[in-house]
């Protein structure tokens, strides 16, 4: 039973580890990478799709991302796309390919990322300190309905508090590399 709670506890914070480094990727700093367009979504005849099914993205050089559609009518939509998104990036059309340049990051920008960057993180945080606090429940549960001793039950909060310090420092260290990657010019 104690296992259970752990693996359970484990994963779920796995889980948040993962949904943070997804965050942290959809936070562009100056260079071009083509992970950024991942979540910008194209009207393909009628329906949402990601914009990597209908067109290939790849880098041109450091700083420009290359698009190109499959078929020559979206190019003007996944254009579109790109611009709507959130983003703030402006393509261009270039013939059968859209180049999208990355602008340059000033400084004010480079330290708002940054809190955005560091209130993710601390979400993150609250998100394993919140799984440590349902499988801890857990325990006193078992314990009360005499499914395991007291022994147990501290051997098992000590074991997810050993997970939750694991993880919290895996954020840290996303964090760290984060910021250091906005702050290089």
């Amino acid at each position: 039973m104690i296992n259970d709670v752990k693996k359970s506890a484990e994963l779920k914070m796995q889980k948040s580890l993962e949904a943070f480094k997804t965050d942290l990727l959809k936070v562009r700093t100056g260079r071009a990478h083509t992970g950024i367009l991942d979540h910008v979504m194209v009207d393909y005849y009628g329906s949402p799709v990601p914009i990597s099914q209908v067109a290939n993205v790849t880098l041109l050089d450091a700083r420009t991302i290359g698009v190109q559609p499959w078929e020559k009518p979206m190019l003007a939509k996944v254009e579109k796309a790109i611009r709507d998104s959130d983003l703030g990036l402006n393509p261009a059309s270039m013939g059968e390919i859209i180049r999208v340049p990355m602008p340059m990051l000033t400084e004010e920008r480079r330290k708002d990322l940054i809190k955005v960057v560091r209130g993710e993180a601390e979400n993150a945080r609250v998100a394993v300190r919140n799984i440590r606090r349902d499988a801890n429940t857990d325990f006193k549960n078992l314990l009360k309905d005499k499914a395991i001793t007291e022994d147990d039950e501290r051997r098992g909060q000590d074991e997810i508090q050993k997970l939750t310090d694991k993880y919290t420092a895996e954020i840290d260290k996303a964090l760290a590399a984060k910021e250091t990657d906005l702050l290089a010019v």
